[in-house]
């Protein structure tokens, strides 16, 4: 009786102490951001001029400001937090993504809209500098494959703008298809960027289903749903390219835990996603690490091998048709150092870019990093901790590049969507507060910073 007594009052101590770490973790990337914030606010001016961000480490200006957004914002918020988590138990899986997407799509919309209309919707990805300002100079495909590569440099009178230069060819024809197909302009851009994007939670929840079970997955689903990343994925083409990978990703969970043709189809498709990917952003070859998470979670390499055919055919498809991969990042590179990425600091944004992150996913994330990424989940190939594993060594891998310096809070969301999976090992009976907390971080960041995105 005595072992029996012992045991149970060695339950809620261990328990207490865990949440205690929860806290810790939180406080730790509270402190990772204040710092972050302080840090150029009290430096000299000559400095913090060469960060080019005036509300670092977000990518934006520091302006107190509120739209007709903000109500319906506080709204989502609120019942998200309160009822989430017991419809993300009750509903049925189907009816469970259908409610996870149409929040997420809510959520982001009412977060843009604290801009305003063109402020915060449309005029992002219209403005000098971006894909939308290409479109008119692209004649025909193969013609822009062709000859892409040449004018990647600067400082030449054809050279491509910021971002079209800054990204492979793909990024630029996914808005060149839009306005072959009628969809043109910086309204209909917008529309697909954030329906693409927030779809990025449902496949999240399929890949964490199909490796760790429906439990798991409905715990993931409200931190999915108003997750802080939604604040970029309304108007960043980053949107694009994260929901292109996290649908990879979750084909390839499925194609990995499932059997006969279905899986094999699964996993080709995987494959040509994948390839796709790096031929929107030079920076997803690095999902080839949560890939092989994927693949290890699964305990499967059936889906290795139909994947690498569908990845290749698509680079096959580019480079017959002009564009040779190597050859664009090798000039990407060069670019990049022509530009402002020469002046900004690292020895500042290699640290602040990982305080951006920590906005991006708000601080459920480090809160519950020590429960996601126990040894003994690891150990046992954990599917969810497993894939937040893969995505935080892609962010690890991404800063040490020092080619992500500053503007991490949308060029890496398609690995800091992963890390939301993180929130769901939180215990359930405080996935409330943490909502809470998720939300209003995300509501006074987008209150008080003006972000260029």
């Amino acid at each position: 009786m005595g072992s029996v007594k012992t045991v149970r009052l060695m339950r809620p101590v261990a328990a207490s102490q865990r949440v205690r770490w929860d806290l810790l973790g939180a406080g730790l990337g509270a402190v990772l951001v204040t710092v972050a914030v302080v840090v150029p606010i009290v430096a000299d001016q000559t400095w913090r001029d060469t960060l080019y961000a005036g509300a670092a480490p977000i990518f934006g200006e520091r302006l107190a400001h509120a739209g007709w957004g903000t109500v319906p914002a506080i709204a989502i918020a609120g019942m998200a937090a309160w009822y989430g988590p017991g419809l993300a138990r009750r509903l049925t899986w189907p009816a469970m993504l259908v409610t996870t997407w149409a929040t997420a799509l809510a959520w982001a919309f009412a977060l843009a809209m604290v801009d305003g209309w063109q402020r915060g919707v449309t005029r992002p990805l219209a403005e000098p500098g971006e894909y939308l300002e290409a479109v008119p100079q692209v004649s025909g495909i193969h013609a822009l494959l062709q000859s892409f590569s040449d004018r990647i440099l600067d400082f030449q009178p054809d050279s491509w703008a910021t971002h079209v230069a800054g990204h492979p060819p793909g990024a630029l024809l996914v808005f060149v298809a839009l306005e072959r197909i009628g969809l043109g302009g910086p309204t209909w851009a917008a529309v697909v960027t954030v329906l693409a994007g927030t779809s990025a939670a449902v496949a999240v929840l399929i890949a964490v289903r199909a490796l760790s079970g429906t439990a798991r997955a409905r715990a993931a689903a409200p931190f999915l749903s108003v997750a802080p990343t939604a604040v970029w994925i309304a108007v960043s083409a980053d949107a694009v390219f994260t929901a292109v990978t996290a649908w990879a990703l979750a084909l390839l969970a499925v194609s990995a835990r499932g059997r006969g043709t279905g899986a094999l189809v699964a996993g080709a498709c995987a494959g040509v996603l994948f390839g796709f990917g790096s031929y929107l952003n030079y920076g997803m070859v690095l999902m080839a690490i949560p890939a092989m998470t994927v693949l290890i979670a699964g305990r499967s390499a059936r889906p290795l091998l139909p994947a690498l055919a569908g990845a290749v055919a698509v680079a096959a498809a580019f480079t017959a048709s002009g564009f040779w991969w190597l050859d664009g990042y090798h000039l990407v590179v060069e670019r990049y150092y022509q530009g402002i990425a020469a002046e900004r600091p690292f020895g500042y944004w290699g640290w602040a870019n990982l305080a951006a992150a920590v906005c991006a996913t708000g601080l459920a994330v480090p809160a519950s990093l020590h429960r996601s990424l126990s040894v003994r989940r690891l150990r046992a190939r954990y599917g969810a901790s497993l894939l937040v594993a893969g995505a935080l060594l892609a962010i690890v891998v991404a800063d040490l590049s020092a080619l992500s310096k500053a503007e991490t809070e949308r060029i890496w969301l398609p690995f800091t969507t992963w890390l939301l999976v993180s929130a769901a090992f939180l215990p359930r009976r405080h996935h409330r507060a943490w909502l809470a907390l998720q939300a209003a971080g995300t509501l006074v960041l987008v209150h008080l910073v003006l972000t260029n995105w």
